[in-house]
């Protein structure tokens, strides 16, 4: 009888975590911290690549009135790697930045402000099954949408200006738009050809940043807050 009477008593909520507990979450969101920064770290040094890369390309391109603007063109094909090397870095790190920010919110936030974790809001349940199904919380489009936005926009804009201004100016200023055009040709490519290609090489990477602040805006309002949320 006594048996059955417990089967049959509801699962009591557990409202609150031992002192051991908590040690353990406090060491666990320190393990993701330093995984977060370590990630962090690789994000940078891909952007750094970019850069230096973009800055030798400038240099050869401007040595001389009479050097190619080649090597503008070429080191577009670099960036790009090295956004998708980034893009790829970013889904790792947005997994570890995401576990932080979840344990900040529901776990030392609570905590600081009223002593109670709340954990009849089930936010622990859910951290656990990302622990236990371990996911990217956001796709490739996405992070390639992101890192555009924060970083690459702003070198390919300084790409094709470099270009633009390489045409413009060397050997001597240009005066028609011809001419301007004769001075992209590379080899049988002719210059309209790469010029056209530019355009919508920046293009295409506006209107992906874009359509990945809306897609995060508009995530975000879902969840009732000014940005999208990475966990739950």
């Amino acid at each position: 009888m006594g048996g059955e009477a417990a089967a049959e008593a509801p699962e009591l909520e557990r409202k609150t975590l031992s002192s051991s507990e908590i040690t353990a979450v406090a060491h666990l969101y320190r393990g993701e911290v330093y995984r977060s920064t370590i990630w962090r770290t690789r994000l940078d040094t891909t952007t750094n690549w970019a850069v230096v890369t973009l800055g030798v390309a400038l240099s050869i391109s401007f040595s001389a009135p009479g050097a190619s603007p080649l090597p503008l063109v070429l080191v577009g094909v670099l960036i790009l790697l090295f956004l998708m090397l980034e893009a790829r870095r970013y889904r790792y790190f947005n997994v570890w930045r995401a576990r932080c920010r979840w344990m900040e919110q529901h776990f030392y936030a609570p905590m600081l402000d009223d002593g109670d974790l709340h954990l009849e809001e089930n936010w622990q349940k859910t951290l656990a099954a990302d622990y236990l199904r371990p996911t990217y919380h956001v796709t490739l489009l996405t992070a390639v949408g992101r890192r555009i936005r924060s970083n690459y926009l702003w070198i390919l804009l300084i790409q094709s200006l470099a270009f633009a201004g390489k045409l413009a100016v060397h050997p001597t200023p240009v005066k028609t738009w011809d001419e301007a055009v004769s001075r992209a040709d590379v080899g049988p490519v002719g210059g309209e050809i790469l010029i056209l290609v530019g355009v919508l090489y920046v293009s295409a990477a506006a209107g992906m940043a874009l359509w990945s602040w809306q897609s995060d805006v508009k995530r975000g309002r879902q969840r009732g807050r000014v940005k999208s949320h990475s966990m739950g």
